[in-house]
Parts: structure tokens; sequence; C-alpha cells
């Protein structure tokens, strides 16, 4: 079966996108990250300021991103490449590790990009990919959390625009790294009923 034609308000649509530096969502993919990617891996894992906002040590040689996907990211419950355009390059990561005491039944997301495509809406909708199947895939899970710094305000929009609500504060509870002083954090939340609205309805 052939695709719809375009319509005059999808041409205006894709338009406005990317005059607004958003992607289209067509473009953004998730697949699984391997060794052959450690080259790509490299461009968010060993950038400072994008995994000081994670628990990861950065990657300082090739050797190193491939042992840390082969150590940390092959034997990961749900860890996912997120990808742009047709050659499906990975840009960043996105993962969600079930708590064990839990039974599965809550789980915390993770996700880093790399810095080179910051600020293009690619994040929000790659989150919003992973709570459409990712309940489906875990089926235990209910309730996925995600924490960020006070200070990171752009990764609290992305939240946001993914459709998790935010549900308080934390203080002094992100480590500082090499022994800093812990920061206070934000704690947000989206539940297996708010794929259809926030009241689950």
């Amino acid at each position: 079966m052939e695709p719809p034609a375009a319509t005059d308000g999808d041409v205006q649509a894709q338009r406005k996108r990317r005059e607004g530096g958003e992607p289209d969502p067509t473009a953004v993919s998730l697949r699984p990250l391997g060794l052959e990617d450690a080259d790509a891996f490299m461009a968010w894992a060993s950038d400072e300021r994008v995994m000081r906002f994670l628990k990861r040590p950065l990657c300082a040689t090739r050797e190193q991103a491939v042992a840390q996907i082969r150590d940390t990211v092959l034997g990961h419950p749900w860890f996912r490449a997120i990808c742009v355009g047709a050659g499906g390059r990975p840009v960043g990561q996105v993962s969600v590790w079930p708590y064990a005491d839990e039974g599965g039944r809550r789980a915390n997301l993770g996700y880093a990009l790399a810095r080179d495509h910051w600020g293009r809406g690619i994040a929000a909708v790659a989150i919003s990919m992973v709570v459409g199947r990712v309940f489906d895939d875990l089926p235990a899970l209910e309730r996925l959390e995600a924490v960020t710094g006070v200070d990171n305000v752009r990764s609290q929009r992305v939240l946001e625009k993914a459709g998790f609500q935010r549900e308080g504060l934390l203080r002094r509870y992100i480590a500082g790294r090499g022994g800093g002083r812990a920061k206070d954090a934000v704690i947000y939340s989206f539940l297996s009923s708010d794929r259809n609205g926030p009241s689950g309805s």
C-alpha cells in the first residue's frame, strides 16, 4: 500500500519544524547500541558537559568506549541508541533500569545526547518513543522515574515535553564528582496509565 500523499498541512508542519529547529519525529529512531557504534558513542561519552549529569565515567579513548559498551550496555535490561536520519547513526543513548527490589514495578530512566544535537527536540521525541513502548517490553513496569539536577533546566524541559510529571525536590541527592558536595535534584515520573492521559482515562 502506498503512503498517503502529504497534504498542505503536513508540508507546512514539516517546514515549521525545520524553521524552529525541531526534528521530524520520523527521523528519530531507537535501536540497540553495539560494539560497532564505539566511535559514535565517543561523541557524548567523552564529553564532560554531557556526562557530568550521569553516573558513568568519561571515555577518554576508543578502547574505554568499547569496554563500557561491552561491560555495561550489552547486558543491560533496556538500553537503546538514539539515532537520527536515514543512516541510523547514534547521537545519544537512553536506558531504563528496573529496580530489582521492586520486582520490576519501578524503574529509572537515564539518557544522554551528543552536544551538537542539543536544542533540536531530539531527546524529547526519543523519550516519548520510550514511554510508548517500554511498558510493553517490560510488562511488570508501572512507574518510570527520572531524576535530574535542579540546575539542569534543559533536562527538566525535555521530560515535561515527553509527558513526565514533576513530583518534588530531593535535597542533597546527587553526589558530586570527585567527592564533591551532593546537589539537590528534582524527581519526575511517568506511569503506565499516563499513556492514556495523566488521569489514566
